[in-house]
């Protein structure tokens, strides 16, 4: 009657050439083509993700870098970094912030610590 057999899933290809290794995942359809994002703004759309975005780029305009910063939607990118809860933070790569709203200083000290 029911299946509760385990399921089999097929693996996804590796976005990069690597094969892998990296753990990059494919490019969204809200990044823009061409760009290196190095920090990214993880969320739905809601008011909270604009407000980690805003503060995102007020800590990257007070430390004056030069980086590319992205706003990605897309859900299956969102979920592609493991995250559960927006909003959600991603500096090269890494997640280091989910489901709270940093302020700039926070964000700051996370960018320092990342090399920046």
């Amino acid at each position: 009657m029911f299946d509760f057999r385990k399921k089999k899933y097929a693996m996804a290809e590796p976005a990069c050439t690597c094969s892998g290794a990296c753990k990059a995942p494919a490019p969204s359809k809200d990044s823009q083509p061409g760009t290196d994002s190095r920090i990214l703004v993880l969320g739905s759309g809601c008011k909270s993700c604009h407000t980690l975005y805003e503060n995102t780029l007020a800590a990257v305009q007070a430390m004056n870098l030069d980086i590319s910063l992205s706003y990605i939607t897309d859900l299956e990118t969102v979920l592609s970094y493991g995250v559960m809860r927006t909003p959600a933070l991603v500096i090269n790569g890494q997640l280091v912030s989910a489901g709270k709203i940093l302020r700039p200083g926070e964000i700051r000290i996370l960018l320092e610590k990342a090399g920046f």
